[in-house]
């Protein structure tokens, strides 16, 4: 990457591109040095998701190079609210080959590198090599602490940004002098603590929102223009529309950027972040299940079954089965309204909640509770076909 003072790569722009890119190209910050710099840029992108769709649309757009795309993901009806660079018509498909599509249709100038595959702590430090800019777009603790390290051992720059809900972050790290992901947030949080996207949900325009960020301050970083975010986490509250910053200084006892580093080579991050301890531990409860099939026979045949819906209200609205509405985090106060002599089914969406209402309910003295294998998600698949999903 090109630094403020260093000259432009030697790339030429072609009659097509100066007219492309001609509004750049008239603005003093970028000019034709500044797009040559763009054009000559290699930028990844991990994840082709909610962040990486309009971070990847505006880098093609804005003439980057070379861009690269990395997810083992296909792209799900759920992904369309979002996820802007997906049709319907991409449904099944695979998330980069669809958004590969869509930058050469926006920009064929425009080199892409398709990695379909999971990022992992094998082939990172290979797949970094080949760019200046690692752009995070991800959405799991495990792959943002890999990102991080990654570009910190290889010197690359990490333009990261998060959502949930309302609300986001970006900044830049890894950067110079600055801090790293590690400086903001030295462990990460305890499996299961924080909701992803798919259980608390995500305003559809705020990784757009985001996105844009994370695509300015790259080609801010490619320029070398302005005040990027290297040492400010920058947080956006949507619902209300504010922006406030936070400083951030790198921390001289971090274990990756700081003074002494203990990690000198990538490790195994879904072991760091508790995914393959909350697994093997049974943190994702193993308890009583009872198939989506079975319960139907039951409450067809009057079996006396008390449903019990430890969803959120909102989502009771979607679809339910008709049972009784105790949200997971109600029922320590209202474990009362429970029969102990009846038989008890406890289904959330997917069966993780469930899972854990059964598992205090059977701490609290209950013998006959079962949660509902796949939640009311499965019920769909096999029991109700014209029952809506989410």
């Amino acid at each position: 990457m090109a630094t403020p003072n260093e000259p432009a790569a030697p790339m030429t722009l072609s009659n097509d591109e100066v007219l492309r890119y001609s509004r750049h190209l008239i603005m003093p910050e970028v000019g034709v040095e500044g797009q040559q710099r763009i054009k000559a840029a290699r930028v990844l992108c991990v994840g082709t998701g909610g962040l990486g769709s309009p971070l990847a649309l505006y880098l093609a757009a804005a003439g980057v190079g070379t861009l690269g795309l990395v997810d083992f993901d296909v792209v799900d009806y759920t992904n369309l609210q979002r996820q802007i660079i997906h049709t319907t018509g991409d449904v099944g498909r695979s998330k980069v080959q669809s958004a590969a599509e869509k930058i050469a249709a926006i920009n064929p100038f425009v080199q892409v590198l398709r990695f379909e595959a999971k990022l992992t702590s094998a082939n990172a430090m290979e797949i970094f090599r080949e760019f200046d800019i690692i752009a995070d777009g991800t959405d799991n603790f495990a792959t943002r602490y890999l990102v991080n390290d990654a570009c910190v051992l290889s010197g690359k720059p990490n333009v990261y940004a998060s959502i949930f809900r309302f609300e986001g972050q970006a900044s830049v790290f890894g950067a110079g002098s600055g801090p790293c992901y590690r400086c903001l947030y030295p462990e990460p949080p305890p499996p299961g603590s924080v909701p992803s996207c798919v259980e608390g949900g995500v305003l559809g325009v705020l990784p757009g929102l985001l996105g844009v960020i994370q695509a300015t301050e790259v080609i801010k970083l490619i320029l070398g223009a302005g005040d990027s975010l290297i040492g400010r986490l920058l947080l956006v509250d949507a619902l209300a529309m504010r922006f406030r910053e936070v400083k951030i200084s790198r921390d001289p006892e971090c274990p990756v950027c700081g003074a002494n580093p203990t990690v000198k080579e990538l490790i195994d991050y879904e072991q760091f972040c508790g995914v393959r301890s909350q697994e093997s531990s049974g943190a994702v409860v193993q308890v009583p299940e009872i198939q989506p099939e079975e319960l139907k026979r039951k409450l067809d045949g009057g079996a006396d079954v008390f449903v019990l819906d430890v969803r959120e209200p909102h989502e009771y609205q979607i679809c339910n089965l008709g049972g009784h509405l105790i949200p997971l985090g109600e029922l320590p106060q209202r474990v009362h309204e429970l029969d102990r002599s009846r038989e008890i089914v406890a289904h959330c969406k997917g069966g993780v909640r469930s899972a854990k209402a059964v598992a205090f309910l059977q701490g609290a003295g209950f013998e006959k509770v079962s949660s509902l294998a796949g939640g009311i998600l499965a019920w769909a698949d096999k029991v109700d076909s014209k029952m809506p999903k989410y």
